[in-house]
């Protein structure tokens, strides 16, 4: 591998992996704000401890995300110096919005609420829950517009070779960023929903395990545990209907965003459905069999519904869309066949640029991504509909299906990311085609590398940040399964006795 091929794998894997914590951490905290205020609300000791053991799991789960985001933006300056120089005058000031919400709004109202418990007035406490939470998703605003700058390029001018900043409102309410923020966190909220989904439905099955399953026909229990019970009763329905919501959610924002990537990087939504040749009216390629991977098409063949691809496309059933090989020959024509003659971009300086993306990653991760979203939500309906009226199926493989469907959202997730990403190759900042930007404004992946570091550099910090972090993954892996396993009783003291304060037992509700 080269250079490039190095640094982008590096990228892709330290981000994919943070990827991982920041959808569960921006649903999840939401969420227990929610829970938090129905327990304000109605006093009702069920909803302090959902508050607590899932505030438990949003508290791991956030700490792990910190510790792993702040790699990426250091991988700017390591490995992507050329990229920091060209975007640095756009990116520091959402970058700058965002580091202020993360660090001063979210992390001291995050203190607040963590150690304020016994300190507070339930009032304030709560409105330190909300805080927290709300700046968390706020922080995801300002990543997203800046990435969103990427894809699509407005309030800027270009001079010197450089786009320098305009208007920081419209980065800010660039196009491409409102249809990906409700996009993104309606994703959020889904791994949520099957997180709350797969590890309620395995307390369940263990306080059936250790109040019944020692004693069959034996039913009975404490009052607390009746009540935990409940808990995680309430818990499985809660995210049964965040995940059905959010899943809807997810399908009405998609097509939003969808047209709009056929506006914006036509070449990306072709890839994406392997539309090798313009076709009008174009059809919806369910699967492909065949080789993906040639950018003709010719060995491939599709299932497709038709007619259905124009109407995502332009919400027309009988509209034009414009395959890969049309559009070789339009980027061709509007930014050029050849890389710049630059000693600096090595192996690819006067090479013929490829402006097709990945086939197999575009296509298959684009299906992968909609596929898993819509198994995650017929899971969510399937578990309503079992546990209506306070029923709870039964049968052997119930449990570990549940636990296993926590999976599918993240996949979903993921898949979408890589999507995104890698079919907007070989652009790291794509060109704008829209009216409603710059045109002009755009920079390739392999200019966009580090030139002063070497391939033995690049691949010997590949290697140890992709060691560091699988050892994370262990400990937020056991982190998380222990306090799952001690249930709410790890996370809640008993009731103080009697004659004394619950202010003495200030310790014990700090997390």
């Amino acid at each position: 591998m080269d250079l490039l091929d190095i640094a982008r794998w590096q990228f892709g894997i330290t981000t994919v992996y943070h990827f991982l914590m920041v959808p569960l951490t921006i649903g999840l905290s939401i969420l227990v704000a929610g829970m938090q205020t129905a327990w304000y609300r109605t006093g009702d000791r069920r909803y302090l401890k959902m508050t607590k053991f899932w505030g438990k799991l949003m508290l791991i789960n956030f700490a792990m995300g910190v510790v792993t985001g702040i790699v990426q933006e250091f991988q700017f300056g390591m490995s992507w110096s050329a990229y920091s120089r060209f975007v640095g005058d756009v990116f520091g000031a959402p970058l700058a919005m965002e580091g202020l919400v993360a660090f001063f709004v979210e992390s001291t109202f995050l203190g607040l609420w963590i150690f304020g418990w016994d300190r507070l007035s339930k009032g304030v406490h709560l409105a330190c829950a909300w805080a927290f939470s709300l700046a968390t998703v706020a922080s995801a605003y300002f990543i997203l517009a800046a990435n969103s700058w990427m894809q699509h390029p407005v309030g800027i001018v270009f001079t010197d070779g450089r786009p320098r900043l305009d208007s920081i409102w419209a980065v800010l309410t660039n196009n491409t960023v409102l249809a990906a923020f409700p996009h993104t966190v309606f994703g959020c909220f889904a791994v949520a929903g099957a997180f709350l989904v797969g590890i309620s439905a395995w307390q369940i099955w263990k306080h059936h395990r250790d109040t019944v399953g020692k004693n069959p026909g034996l039913e009975r229990r404490t009052e607390e545990q009746n009540e935990d019970r409940k808990v995680w009763h309430g818990s499985l329905r809660l995210g049964a209907w965040v995940g059905v919501i959010a899943f809807a959610g997810l399908a009405i924002s998609g097509d939003l965003q969808a047209k709009l990537m056929f506006e914006q990087q036509p070449m990306k939504m072709a890839s994406a459905e392997a539309l090798c040749h313009t076709e009008q009216p174009a059809g919806f390629s369910i699967f492909a069999i065949g080789d993906v991977g040639q950018s003709n098409c010719e060995d491939v063949k599709s299932l497709t519904v038709p007619y259905l691809l124009s109407y995502l496309a332009n919400g027309d059933l009988h509209s034009e869309v414009r395959g890969v090989q049309q559009l070789i020959g339009e980027y061709q024509a509007a930014y050029g066949s050849h890389y710049p003659d630059d000693p600096r971009l090595g192996p690819y300086a006067g090479k013929p640029v490829d402006y097709v993306p990945n086939l197999p990653v575009t296509y298959w991760g684009f299906r992968f991504m909609i596929g898993f979203g819509a198994v995650a939500a017929a899971g969510a309906v399937v578990v309503l509909w079992l546990t209506r009226k306070g029923r709870y199926p039964k049968w052997r493989w119930w449990t570990p299906l549940a636990v296993l469907s926590i999976a599918t959202p993240y996949l979903g997730n993921s898949f979408g990311w890589i999507f995104t990403e890698m079919g907007r190759q070989p652009f790291v900042v794509a060109p704008n085609p829209n009216p409603s930007g710059v045109d002009g404004v755009f920079m390739y992946t392999a200019t966009a590398v580090s030139s002063g570091v070497t391939p033995g550099e690049m691949l010997t910090s590949l290697i140890g940040l992709t060691s560091i972090y699988g050892v994370l993954a262990v400990v937020e892996i056991f982190l998380i399964v222990r306090y799952v396993r001690g249930g709410i009783a790890g996370v809640l003291p008993p009731e103080p006795p009697e004659g004394k304060k619950e202010s003495d037992e200030a310790l014990s509700f700090a997390y």
